[in-house]
């Protein structure tokens, strides 16, 4: 039994998914048959009176929705019923025009009640009700309606990229996750494609209520010249007949029309996202004890006029009064309540607190207003997720999860000049053009491009800003070519690997320690920080990151800490003796796979000198013009070697590497400072420039 309800279900599924995908195709196809196809009597009834119902059931949805995007298929909704309304005009048009000599109940009896019920049999009522319910629908509900979903529209797309940089800046905060950050961009983007079609189809509304004036002239002419001339009637028995039949069809769609335009001006004037309609008026209305009060005395004075209705004045009167006497009495025992254990919120003149102190973010990059549309991915800009891919790059590369980037726009800043800044201070700055692409000489370009001239600001090499169209000659002439986005990431990934020193911070060494500890748990035990404390840690890390050494390899540090953290506790020395442990990472980082290291090196009177200078018991006194010479001369051989493809290596004897690179690190921050003991044994030096020899 079990097995044949499963095969019955296996059956049947399949039909009941493409009947349901079906439903909304064969609905409209079903109204379009309607103006085509003649409907007998109970079919007009039929239809009139679902339409009614689910114009009814429309409005009591938009009545009670929280949100726009609760009801996201109105637009959709408003069309449907719209062709609805018009079909069955069409149907019911067609047989008051046909039928509609034999009596006023030739169209159902919907129409002849609406005719009879509605406006007492007086096509002359009848005439003015309609009019005034299409000032009512017209000129009232559906313009206002249209206005305001035209400026919602343009309000909802204008506030679309800072919504979007607020979603990105409480993922970059750790305040949501990558899947509620999705669930509300999604949300955001829904909202300004429902507002923008709202926008469209409060034209239905309006169309709807001038194709019902329309049809409502059509039948009155139509009917009574059929009536006259092809069925012989007086001018009284047409009136009769058929302008009474076509008031009635009139009202009938009319109604439903209101109902629907009300419905579509409660969607789009709706405010707020906490509670539905009727909560929000009841709250806001009807919560005010003083308003009631005040009502109800000027309401009860009114009664009390001669000639006034005074009965019914002094009733509502005293129910309002009864109601806002009950209010102030509910809000009196609320105040006499005991206070919850909440924090109350300090007054507008309240004194200074530690909570207006806000924390200075690690990193951040300011941007200017041009350069929003680069965060805003409705325009199709990707700057966040290229910055995700330089964190994590960084990340792989050197060592320690970096902190997350926080992104805001500065009005004070020119619109197209974005910064970084490093616990508040700024480390970088540089201006970029969004449409615009940056060809970058990377030294063997001659063509000159037009453009604006500028330079790259990651590594300062000649570039200029190009046009799209100048982008492929470009590329052909030698430049590199790359987008506005990717030339902040790359500044921002070049400034962190300069700053990575500044970056490892309390927090980054000790969540590092803890990852470590998950891989080689005894190791960190045994270690840190019982040979070693965290704050010790942190500073020797921090003194290779400033050399550019990666610490991805931390086993190895910690293994190195271990071995020498017993007798030695002077972290530069530390740093000194991992420097050694790290030699062939270190020099691969530098020079890459090959053996034989073309290095440049100091003139042997030279290096004497500043050895003694560097090392005296005294302190290190070199001699400013010595200085000033080594720093110059430095900087002009690492230019020459990096000209020639090699890389910028000086060596120097270990106990001046440390003294030399701190020297040299302002005047030539790409040249590396090694000492001799950091060159593996398999590999072999070859000198190829001497620092001072003509002197």
């Amino acid at each position: 039994m079990n097995a044949f309800m499963a095969q019955l279900q296996s059956l049947v599924g399949p039909k009941a998914g493409v009947l349901k995908a079906l439903m909304a195709p064969l609905f409209i196809v079903m109204v379009l048959a309607m103006m085509v196809l003649p409907l007998p009597p109970f079919a007009l009834d039929l239809f009139f009176t679902f339409n009614i119902a689910m114009a009814l059931m429309v409005m009591l949805v938009a009545a009670n929705m929280i949100r726009p995007l609760d009801f996201a298929a109105f637009p959709t909704v408003l069309l449907i019923t719209t062709l609805l309304r018009l079909s069955l005009n069409v149907a019911s048009s067609r047989v008051v025009l046909l039928e509609g000599h034999t009596g006023t109940g030739a169209a159902g009896k919907v129409i002849e009640s609406f005719g009879h019920f509605l406006i007492g049999g007086n096509f002359a009522v009848g005439l003015i009700v309609f009019a005034i319910l299409v000032v009512i629908n017209f000129i009232v509900v559906t313009k206002g309606a249209e206005r305001i979903a035209e400026v919602g529209a343009r309000f909802t797309l204008d506030a679309m990229p800072g919504k979007q940089m607020a979603i990105d800046a409480d993922l970059n905060a750790g305040l949501i996750d990558e899947k509620e950050a999705k669930r509300r961009r999604a949300e955001v983007g829904e909202e300004a494609e429902f507002f923008g079609s709202m926008d469209g189809a409060s034209k239905f509304v309006r169309g709807d209520a001038i194709a019902g004036i329309l049809i409502l002239v059509i039948n009155i002419i139509g009917g009574f010249i059929i009536g006259v001339a092809q069925h012989s009637l007086s001018a009284g028995q047409a009136a009769e007949s058929y302008i009474l039949l076509a008031v009635g069809d009139a009202l009938v769609a009319q109604i439903p029309a209101l109902l629907i335009s009300v419905a579509a001006a409660m969607v789009v004037s709706r405010v707020g996202k906490e509670t539905d309609i009727g909560s929000q008026i009841r709250k806001q209305v009807f919560s005010s004890p003083t308003a009631l009060a005040i009502t109800a005395g000027i309401i009860g004075l009114l009664g009390l006029i001669p000639g006034m209705p005074n009965i019914i004045f002094l009733l509502i009167a005293a129910g309002i009064g009864y109601g806002a006497w009950w209010m102030a009495r509910q809000a009196k025992k609320a105040a006499e309540a005991p206070a919850p254990s909440t924090r109350p919120e300090p007054p507008a003149n309240a004194e200074a607190s530690w909570d207006d102190l806000q924390p200075v973010d690690t990193l951040g990059l300011e941007v200017g207003y041009r350069l929003i549309a680069l965060v805003d991915k409705a325009r199709s800009g990707d700057l966040l997720s290229r910055i995700k891919g330089v964190r994590k790059k960084f990340a792989q590369e050197v060592g320690f999860l970096p902190p997350p980037v926080h992104i805001r726009d500065n009005l004070e800043l020119k619109p197209s000049v974005y910064r970084v800044l490093l616990r508040g201070a700024v480390v970088g700055e540089g201006e970029a053009f969004p449409g615009m692409f940056l060809a970058i000489n990377p030294g063997g370009a001659t063509i000159k491009l037009p453009g604006t001239a500028t330079i790259d600001p990651a590594f300062g090499l000649p570039a200029v800003w190009i046009d799209d169209k100048q982008r492929e000659m470009a590329q052909m002439s030698g430049f590199t070519v790359v987008d506005c986005a990717t030339v902040v990431a790359t500044h921002l990934s070049h400034l962190m690997q300069v700053n990575a020193g500044k970056l490892l911070g309390r927090v980054e060494t000790q969540a590092l320690v803890e990852h470590v500890t998950k891989l080689a748990p005894k190791l960190i035990e045994d270690v840190i920080p019982k040979m070693v404390g965290i704050a010790a840690v942190q500073k020797v890390l921090q003194l290779l990151l400033e050399e550019g050494v990666h610490i991805r390899d931390m086993r190895s540090i910690v293994e190195c800490l271990a071995e020498h953290a017993s007798t030695v506790t002077d972290p530069g020395e530390l740093a000194r003796r991992i420097r050694i442990h790290l030699a062939p990472v270190i020099v691969q980082q530098i020079y890459g796979p090959t053996r034989e290291l073309d290095v440049i090196a100091l003139d042997p009177e030279l290096e004497r000198l500043v050895t003694q200078a560097l090392t005296s018991p005294h302190g290190a006194a070199l001699d400013p013009g010595v200085a000033d010479t080594l720093t110059r001369e430095a900087a002009n051989t690492a230019q020459r070697a990096e000209n020639l493809g090699h890389p910028a290596c000086l060596l120097v004897p270990d106990l001046i590497r440390a003294p030399m690179a701190r020297l040299l690190k302002r005047a030539a921050p790409r040249l590396k400072v090694l000492g001799h003991s950091e060159i593996p044994e398999t590999h072999s030096i070859r000198i190829g420039s001497i620092i001072g020899q003509a002197a």
